[in-house]
């Protein structure tokens, strides 16, 4: 069964090569299947609200199984591979012949994914056709047999638990109001939909409304075509029609898709890389899903709501975003945006600040404007971000929030203690930055206060150090979290000393402690790069990235026997059984172990070097340098900066 997805997520990624792009090179329906990445072939544009795509019985956590056969219909929204039971679903929307069931069946063999596109045959001869813009979707179906069929929106469907729905016809439309619990039901969202319906460019209305749905009998010739335009919208329905008639207006689906697959050539392109073709389309589907969180909210006036359910204005030229998985991607997804796109990454600090004065919660809120799972770090991400010359955020404001913060953390358990101290240590680098040495050395002293418990639990590890959630850990064991303080690397080498710290470390592989699918301890293989071993590291990150290996773990449990494959693969199933993407988190991992690059300490600038996976990548920095990173034996690579060499090691960009 493996071997027969891999073939077709291969034929449906592999375009004429004369043609061959970053974005032709992308393949959605990678981790779609069962809970192999928990991901979605759903057509999105570069950190878009909008992710309309299919909903199958089965499903995953997006609402997709690749090995589903039965179609439900389509939805606008969903999280991206988060956990719990995923997030998402709203306003679902479905055409069938009017004497058929609910379930259609697909014709898996027209799937296609792309970036932008989704599209399948299903309900033997019906065409779906799907692409989305930053807030808007365009779902378009052509039939091929005439007949009495019947296109059915439903604002009640959700992944979560559905609060509250309200659908009214308005002006000849669909408008609808939908609130929802976010990932895990810790909080809620509220979004407002307006939805057009056309039949062959024609507008169609008349839907009979009931309670959260609506009916549409439609008399159909063959060759018909239906759409369904819709905006999404945080403000209000009138507002997502407005999103509608901007973003999408009446301009064909071409020439719609067109513009969202030109949005992800430039973005995509930001990275080049030379490297065996299969190689190319896994590190640009990587990217791809890194590119999808947080997701920008703005109306084109500008309007959104925050986390308080309040309408705000964003000022000028400045973009808010949402939907934080915080806790996963400040080690890997926000580097790398800060990395390749600082204009971005302004506008994502400047978004994570603003939260401060909206009632900011490490999980949601009840009045979140998005799908939203947890904000926890964000102290870190914006040292981090400040560190790396992301400019244009108030540094003040956000060192307040991070110390009112510190007082509400948690510090019961080994992981909850070395978590603390880490956003402790970043409040103090922040505050030495900004001058305040008083509140640094206060927090310095209390992110340190961590090494009697490290040394007393993580010293000398016990007959328990390899049982999953011993002693209260949320998720992993006591070898995985021994290596977490990764800002206070120096100290944890200096107590153990560099020679038993490097033997531990490679009793840690060698005895397949390590957990790919899970967080963490990821950064681990790169700490061999960090105290001059840059080959193991290297050697031991494109195993993960290139081989079949052991997967003993689980979040709930050391596993009986291991699950043994890819960690990642150009395939639907595309990541190690239960591993999640965690909102890009591991796609990142997996574009920076392409790169040989890594962020070992998010909140230092520094970049942590090994050699590359691919022969060559070439990196465009925001400041308009270039990063030209060369394979060069398996030990460090060779490194330039507009042409200048870069010394090896550890990598700075000034």
């Amino acid at each position: 069964m493996r071997v027969a997805f891999a073939a077709i997520a291969l034929l449906i990624a592999a375009p004429a090569i004369a043609r061959e792009k970053a974005v032709d090179l992308v393949n959605p329906l990678v981790g779609t299947l069962a809970d192999f990445g928990q991901l979605t072939p759903a057509a999105v544009a570069p950190y878009g609200m909008v992710q309309l795509g299919p909903d199958t019985t089965p499903k995953n956590h997006a609402g997709y199984d690749f090995a589903a056969s039965r179609l439900r219909g389509f939805s606008h929204t969903r999280a991206v591979g988060v956990g719990c039971g995923g997030g998402g679903g709203d306003l679902l929307i479905s055409l069938l012949p009017d004497s058929a069931a609910p379930l259609a069946p697909m014709d898996k063999a027209s799937e296609r994914a792309s970036a932008g596109r989704y599209r399948v045959t299903y309900a033997n001869g019906i065409a779906a056709d799907l692409t989305a813009t930053r807030g808007a979707g365009l779902l378009r179906f052509t039939v091929s047999r005439p007949g009495r069929y019947m296109l059915r929106v439903d604002a009640a469907h959700a992944y979560t638990k559905r609060h509250a729905a309200t659908l009214t016809a308005t002006r000849g439309e669909l408008w609808a109001t939908m609130t929802a619990g976010t990932v895990c039901d810790q909080g809620a969202y509220t979004i407002h939909s307006a939805s057009r319906i056309t039949v062959d460019a024609r507008p169609s209305s008349g839907a009979t409304v009931s309670g959260s749905a609506a009916l549409l009998p439609l008399d159909l010739k063959r060759g018909a075509i239906v759409e369904v335009r819709t905006g999404l919208s945080t403000v209000d329905p009138a507002a997502a029609a407005a999103v509608r008639d901007i973003e999408l207006g009446t301009r064909p689906f071409a020439a719609i898709l067109r513009n969202t697959r030109a949005q992800w050539q430039r973005e995509l392109s930001r990275i080049q890389v030379k490297a065996p073709r299969e190689q190319r389309a896994l590190f640009y589907t990587s990217l791809f899903r890194v590119m999808q969180t947080p997701v920008a909210i703005d109306d084109p006036d500008g309007r959104h709501r925050g986390s308080d359910g309040r309408i705000h204005q964003s000022a000028p030229g400045q973009t808010r975003y949402t939907s934080w998985a915080l806790w996963d991607n400040y080690r890997t997804q926000l580097p790398l945006i800060a990395l390749i796109d600082p204009a971005r990454a302004a506008d994502i600090a400047r978004s994570l600040v603003a939260l401060d004065g909206e009632g900011k919660q490490r999980w949601s809120t009840r009045t979140e404007p998005f799908l939203s799972v947890r904000t926890e770090h964000a102290g870190i991400a914006l040292l981090d971000f400040r560190r790396r010359g992301i400019a244009g955020f108030d540094a003040g404001a956000a060192l307040a929030g991070m110390v009112r913060e510190s007082d509400t953390l948690q510090r019961d358990t080994p992981d909850q203690q070395i978590e603390a101290a880490y956003d402790d240590w970043a409040i103090a680098e922040l505050a030495r930055d900004l001058g305040d040495t008083a509140l640094a050395n206060r927090f310095h002293a209390r992110a340190l206060s961590y090494r009697p418990m490290w040394r007393k639990v993580f010293e000398n590890l016990g007959p328990d150090a390899d049982v999953v959630k011993a002693r209260g850990l949320y998720q992993g064991t006591l070898w995985q979290y021994r290596w977490a303080p990764v800002f206070d690397l120096d100290w944890m080498v200096a107590t153990l000393g560099r020679d038993r710290f490097l033997g531990e470390l490679d009793t840690f592989f060698a005895r397949d402690l390590y957990n790919m699918t899970n967080q963490p301890d990821i950064q681990a293989p790169w700490l061999y790069a960090a105290l001059g071993r840059p080959e193991t590291s290297a050697r031991i990150v494109h195993r993960y990235l290139t081989q079949a290996v052991d997967h003993p773990y689980a979040n709930e449990g050391k596993r009986p026997q291991p699950w043994h494959g890819r960690s990642f693969a150009l395939a639907p199933q595309g990541y190690a059984d239960g591993m999640d993407d965690d909102a890009g988190a591991m796609s990142a991992w997996y574009v920076f172990g392409s790169l040989g690059l890594y962020p070992l300490v998010p909140g230092r600038p520094e970049w942590t070097v090994a050699a590359p996976l691919v022969e060559r990548a070439t990196v465009t920095l925001g400041d308009g340098r270039v990063l030209v990173i060369r394979k060069d034996g398996k030990d460090a690579p060779t490194i330039t900066v507009d042409g200048m060499p870069q010394p090896r090691g550890t990598l700075i960009l000034e």
